[in-house]
């Protein structure tokens, strides 16, 4: 099974933004090291809990710390920027890490509507043309020139490289068959909210075609796993993040807390029992069990690849997920 990486740069509990990015650095060479065939970083705004709000930039600097690993965005949000810009940022970066390079775009803000409409300089967001957007960017990483006036009479420079792959991000299943039809790898965030269905998988085959970004189908999925040595300690060290859950459902997204802190969270009987509800979508539990879950996911789904995002309190536990994992899958 290919194993990959998705972080988002956690800010916990007392640490700071530019630990949160340096511990991003360290989860990079680990997996370099380990064999894991992707590293993407995510794109958030507006939010002092995750410290990747400028995947493009982390991911220069993580491919320049790395030999083999493959490196990009688990995604770009394609609505903040034009298509040049895109294709100018990743053929830059591709340049400079021919082979290594993912260019992983999402349709989400990957923020609320302040840091949305302040991206946009106060213009409404154009989010209706995204598919179209995305066309025009892969067309110039390409080389290719658009038929759009717009973008038909500049360059999108540094031209002739090698192409980095191209990725298009889902997690309701709406994105499945336009990346296919693009040419393009898709990656679904079962993470997100579950959801992930045989038919969404099979509508994205079915309508591939090769692209010069993609010659076949690809298809990765993003776990949200915590696990350890043994239950009890997986259970442990992934309360933090079944509390952060509950936040966000309630429009709150707060800083990662300690597993002690945790333990004293006042959580009502409702909150349990959403707990338990959201553990369709975060795997808890020893490496083992945890190892077994994926590969039945793999067998039922036929996906190519799984990405984990795992984000214990402590960077060590965090490390040993993917050491863990590693062992038991690779």
């Amino acid at each position: 099974m290919k194993l990959s990486v998705l972080d988002q740069a956690p800010v916990t509990t007392g640490n700071t933004a530019a630990e949160a990015l340096k511990k991003a650095e360290e989860l990079a060479i680990l997996a370099d090291e380990l064999g894991y065939h992707r590293m993407w970083m995510a794109e958030h705004h507006g939010t002092d809990a995750f410290a990747s709000s400028a995947p493009e930039v982390i991911a220069a600097h993580l491919a320049a710390k790395t030999k083999n690993l493959r490196i990009g965005t688990g995604g770009v949000m394609m609505m903040h920027y034009s298509p040049l810009k895109l294709a100018e940022v990743f053929k830059t970066l591709s340049a400079l890490s021919p082979g290594r390079i993912d260019f992983g775009v999402g349709r989400a803000p990957g923020g609320d509507n302040h840091a949305m409409y302040a991206l946009s300089e106060g213009r409404p967001p154009m989010v209706n043309n995204m598919y179209e957007k995305l066309a025009i960017a892969l067309q110039l990483i390409n080389d290719e020139v658009p038929e759009e006036s717009l973008y038909n009479r500049t360059l999108a420079t540094p031209s002739k490289i090698v192409l980095p792959e191209a990725w298009l991000l889902g997690s309701t299943g709406n994105s499945a068959v336009q990346a296919g039809r693009m040419g393009l790898g898709y990656s679904f965030a079962q993470f997100f909210q579950g959801g992930m269905t045989p038919a969404i998988l099979d509508a994205y085959r079915k309508n591939f075609t090769p692209s010069a970004l993609m010659e076949k189908p690809e298809i990765n999925v993003t776990y949200l796993v915590t696990a350890a040595e043994t239950n009890e300690e997986a259970e442990f060290q992934a309360l933090p993040q079944d509390i952060s859950r509950l936040s966000l459902m309630k429009g709150q997204i707060r800083p990662l807390m300690t597993p002690e802190e945790a333990q004293e969270y006042p959580l009502t009987e409702m909150d349990r029992m959403m707990i338990q509800e959201n553990r369709k979508i975060h795997l808890v539990g020893s490496a083992k069990e945890v190892a077994l879950t994926l590969q039945e996911e793999q067998y039922n789904y036929g996906f190519d690849e799984v990405m984990i995002c795992s984000i214990p309190h402590s960077q060590e536990k965090r490390l040993n997920v993917y050491r863990l994992l590693a062992k038991e899958l690779m």
